[in-house]
Formats: C-alpha cells, structure tokens, sequence
C-alpha cells in the first residue's frame, strides 16, 4: 500500500516551543507550496507561521508532517485517527524513534517528489480506553496508577470474562508494539516487534515477590479497576492525563476500531532501529556507546 500526490493539501503539526522546528516546518511548507500544493494546519496547532493556504482542511490532506519529538507524532495521530490521514515525523528532540527523518537528513528537502512518487504506508495498532462512557485514544499507552499519595494502591487486572490478577502496585500500564519501547519498556516490559498482532500489560512498581508482563491479544477486553474505596486513580493516554478514575470505578482497555498509517520513504527495519535508536544489541564497550 502507499500513498502518492502530485497536487492537494498537505498538513502540518508543528511544535511551536522550539524555534528549530518553526524554521524546518517553514522550509517545508514553502518547499510544497513550490510545488503546487496547499497547507493546512492540525486544529490548536498553528505555529503563527504565515504558510497556510485558505480552507485548506485537514480532513482532505494527503499527509501530516509533524515536525517535533514523539510526543508531537503522538499528539497528531489522535487529531486524524478517524480521518486515515498518513503520518509523516521528523525529528527535531531527542529519541525520535517514531519519526521518520532526523531534521538534518537531506531527503526532507525533497519530500514533495518523494510524495509526488509514492510513499510506503505502514498500519499501526492503536488502543481505545473505556470509562464512563467517554473514549479514549492511545498509539503508545494506557496506563492507569495511583494518584498523588505514597501507599500502594490495591489495582484489579480482568482479561475478558476472567480475573487475571490482584495487583498492590503504583499502576498498570498496557502497550501497543509501537509504545512497548516506550514507557512499557522502561517499566520491565517487553520490547514487541510490530508486525506482532499483541498487546503488553506490565504493573508499576509492583509491591510483590513475583510479577512479570503479559502478552495477551489484541481480541481481548482489558480490565483494570482501581480496587480502593478511598483512593482516587489517573487514567493516561499517551502521557496525557485524561480523566480522574473514582475509587472502585473500572476501566476497560481494548483495540481501537481504526489503525494508525504511517508514511515512510521504505519499509521500517525495525530491528535496525533499535540498535540505532536505542543501542540495542550494541556492547557497552563499543564507541557507538559514547
């Protein structure tokens, strides 16, 4: 699958607080309008860049170009989920490990022939968080933890119809194979290649002898209830706090009805990534270390 345009409307999600991304996302912009395309902005977005062209819409875009961290990239996939945009990111923080170029790659002077040719579409699971009737959309993770005081918080863990486990611990996070080298990874998770159709659960700082992740489907229905009569929970979404989870209440964690694209020059080595990404694989004494 890929997606080509030789004319039409790009998008843009630019992160506004740093200055290098406003001076990239403005090369690009008048890299595309050169080649006879129109700009538009995500919604709650707008750089204060003078490159959007009028009732460009977001809905009709071609490609979303975020130019930022993988927090910018995370931000914009929820804007579009539901619109089956394709998400391009370049990099302009630290990691990048979702993006697609580093600000400094010379193939971003050339996205518009590159989009012009073909780009390569790669489909992502994303997760959908259930609480009260309301929604909520996760690429990387749902995490559910404590609010903020020091006891351990006696968390519930359901898997269907069955009760898995009874969990004092700071939360529970569960991932997607894009977000099991996030957050999942740095709390003992597994690291999960994407082609895995799978979902990760892993507990935070659990107060007990013997606990490690699970890998379970991505057909299964989630449960976590914060199991307190007292204490109040925090349910997250990639990061953001979402909603205040009462005591007692439950959420439901589940495979959202859509998938996340992605947009890439060529398909994603995943493995190559890693190691170059996150040293993975890579001796402490080698100098790539340093």
């Amino acid at each position: 699958m890929n997606v080509a345009a030789k004319k039409g409307v790009v998008a843009f999600y630019i992160d506004a607080k740093r200055e290098n991304s406003r001076a990239v996302g403005l090369r690009i912009a008048d890299h595309f309008k050169s080649a006879g395309y129109t700009i538009c902005f995500c919604p709650g977005s707008d750089p204060g860049l003078p490159i959007a062209s009028d009732n460009a819409k977001l809905n009709e875009a071609s490609l979303l170009i975020t130019i930022g961290g993988d927090g910018t990239l995370l931000r914009a996939a929820r804007l579009v989920i539901n619109d089956a945009v394709p998400l391009l990111g370049i990099n302009t923080g630290r990691l990048g490990f979702l993006t697609e170029f580093d600000d400094d790659d010379p193939r971003v002077e050339q996205l518009p022939g590159l989009l012009a040719r073909g780009l390569e579409i790669e489909e992502r699971l994303a997760l959908q968080a259930n609480y009260e009737g309301r929604k909520f959309f996760a690429l990387n993770d749902v995490v559910v933890r404590k609010g903020e005081i020091s006891r351990i918080v006696p968390f519930g863990l359901g898997l269907d119809e069955e009760q898995a486990a009874h969990i004092p611990a700071d939360g529970i996070c569960v991932a997607t194979p894009t977000g099991s080298t996030a957050y999942f990874l740095s709390a003992g998770g597994s690291i999960i290649s994407p082609r895995v159709d799978a979902f990760g659960i892993v507990p935070l700082l659990p107060h007990t002898l013997f606990s490690r992740p699970l890998i379970v489907p991505t057909t299964s229905r989630i449960h976590i209830s914060c199991d307190s009569e007292i204490v109040r929970a925090q349910l997250e979404c990639d990061g953001d706090a979402v909603s205040e989870i009462a005591p007692g209440g439950t959420v439901t964690i589940e495979r959202h009805p859509r998938m996340v694209r992605f947009a890439r020059t060529a398909p994603l080595r995943f493995f190559e990534r890693l190691e170059d990404k996150m040293r993975w694989g890579v001796s402490i004494k080698d100098r790539r270390r340093a």
